[in-house]
């Protein structure tokens, strides 16, 4: 196979691989749709120096139990939440959105955490220790800045949009790992396909668009400033070395900074993500 037909192959998981390695002008064709956010469970690939650059990680890269039991302690993270919420019953949320929503969700990100731990034991590692959670954002305190999270609706669902948002781009940040692995690669993307089904219906309920729309200083959308941090780099509007905002669609209309940020999702690298849980959920 030679490299345009793996980069064709990769296009059909990361629609966005051409922004990322060159300045061609049809990658972003269909920028002005906001559907292609929700419609991509974008995958970073890795081929050779070249794809390595586009998705650089800042870390040594990590082994598959690595990841895995990275990938757990998120998902150990949004179980408690969403356990301790639904435990609240209708006095939080609401019955009909429990119903809807709330009830599949719990039980998804519970399956997530009985696959992953079952997974790497059968790769032959040991799963990561459950960490002790302050859900309050409070390092243990129980009285953070989300102190109002399991008796709030709105605190709730802020929290959850952050959580789910944040997960999103950390499975993508750490994909490319797993490429010599197809069933974990495959099993991974299966998850993160159902995080961004999560986020795109948490921000539905909060009256918010189902992807991250940014300004050109803040990533963050949310309205939220505590969790700044957790869409720090959502504001980037350069592409492969492209300001996508000084292109214009086949109609002629310029790409405004929210429509650029919106069509791409940025990754998160795994040292940026345990340092958002150490420094708030995750009591030391």
């Amino acid at each position: 196979m030679n490299l345009f037909n793996i980069i064709e192959e990769i296009e059909k998981v990361d629609p966005e691989v051409y922004g990322r390695l060159s300045e061609r002008r049809d990658v972003i064709k269909n920028i002005t749709s906001f559907g292609s956010k929700v419609a991509v469970a974008a995958l970073p690939f890795a081929v050779g120096t070249m794809f390595q650059k586009a998705y650089a990680q800042t870390s040594t890269t990590p082994s598959v139990i690595d990841i895995l039991n990275y990938a757990l302690t998120l998902e150990y993270l949004e179980s408690t939440f969403y356990n301790a919420g639904s435990a609240q019953g209708t006095a939080l949320i609401p019955a009909a959105a429990a119903s809807l929503y709330f009830n599949q969700v719990t039980k998804d990100e519970n399956n997530h955490v009985a696959f992953l731990t079952a997974v790497i034991k059968q790769l032959g590692g040991t799963p990561a220790t459950k960490p002790t959670f302050d859900l309050t954002a409070g390092n243990g305190s129980g009285n953070g800045p989300f102190a109002n999270v399991l008796t709030n609706y709105g605190t709730f669902l802020a929290v959850a949009q952050a959580f789910e948002d944040t997960g999103v781009r950390a499975y993508k940040g750490q994909a490319q790992y797993l490429v010599g692995n197809q069933v974990v690669l495959t099993a991974a993307l299966d998850i993160h396909a159902v995080e961004a089904r999560h986020a795109s219906a948490i921000r539905q309920i909060r009256g918010q668009t189902p992807w991250i729309t940014s300004t050109a200083t803040l990533g963050n959308d949310t309205g939220i400033s505590l969790v700044n941090g957790n869409y720090d780099g959502e504001q980037n509007v350069v592409q492969g070395g492209v300001d996508v905002t000084t292109l214009k669609s086949l109609y002629g209309t310029t790409t405004t900074v929210d429509i650029a940020t919106a069509a791409f999702d940025e990754p998160l690298t795994m040292d940026q993500v345990y340092a958002l849980l150490v420094g708030s959920f995750i009591v030391k």
